[in-house]
């Protein structure tokens, strides 16, 4: 595909502490690579990357997929929760993006008990109460270092309506399956709303229309889970 040459702009967030893992899971998505010697990001960055979407079931066999460009955003420890003179810029980036992964370090307790605190700024910040998120417990090649058993972080997933995953960015376990299960929600979530205010201007880039109007056009096929 061309840099033009797609229908959907899609912005997924990562979130959750620092030295979870982000920007290495990010980086393996997007290159197939693990660098352990990333330094914390400073800010915010992003990756991208091109992909076809074809919806999961019957419903997505035969036909032309769906031309995605992704943008993967990295959020950084600079810009805190709890800094005043980032709030309003990190609450931008909220609003702007349609889908979250939220990390934590299976290796580190505090971070996983910190989810809960990055969910409820999601309710708060996000296009709606409940946004499309996907949990992942990364570094889970770490097996003998390991602080947060899978049973308690499904417990907390299922707490909340999310998916989980346990990843790897150093090997990519389960990289590709997380990011693809969270854009095929973004991707229902869009056919289902009947309102789309919630949708940021841009998404959509196909033959001239904006997002509005062309997902205006495409068949309703109920109501928004807004």
């Amino acid at each position: 595909m061309s840099d033009g040459d797609y229908d959907y702009l899609i912005k997924f967030l990562a979130l959750g502490d620092s030295g979870v893992g982000k920007t290495s899971l990010l980086y393996q998505y997007t290159d197939g690579k693990f660098n352990s010697k990333f330094i914390t990001t400073v800010g915010i960055d992003f990756r991208e990357k091109r992909v076809v979407y074809r919806p999961n079931g019957p419903d997505g066999v035969g036909g032309r997929g769906q031309r995605i460009h992704l943008q993967l955003w990295d959020t950084a420890k600079l810009i805190s929760l709890c800094s005043s003179r980032f709030r309003s810029l990190t609450t931008a980036f909220f609003r702007d993006a349609m889908g979250f992964l939220l990390l934590f370090d299976l290796t580190n307790e505090q971070s996983f008990l910190n989810v809960r605190n990055w969910i409820s700024q999601l309710q708060m910040h996000a296009y709606c109460e409940n946004p499309d998120i996907v949990l992942c417990g990364n570094k889970s090649d770490l097996e003998d270092q390991r602080m947060v058993k899978e049973e308690e972080a499904k417990e907390l997933a299922e707490k909340y309506g999310i998916p989980y995953f346990e990843t790897s960015a150093a090997n990519g376990n389960n990289v590709s399956k997380a990011i693809e299960t969270l854009l095929d929600l973004i991707m229902k979530r869009m056919e289902r709303c009947v309102d789309k205010s919630w949708i940021p201007e841009g998404v959509v880039r196909s033959n001239g229309h904006s997002s509005t109007e062309q997902l205006n056009e495409e068949q309703e096929k109920g109501r928004c889970g807004c």
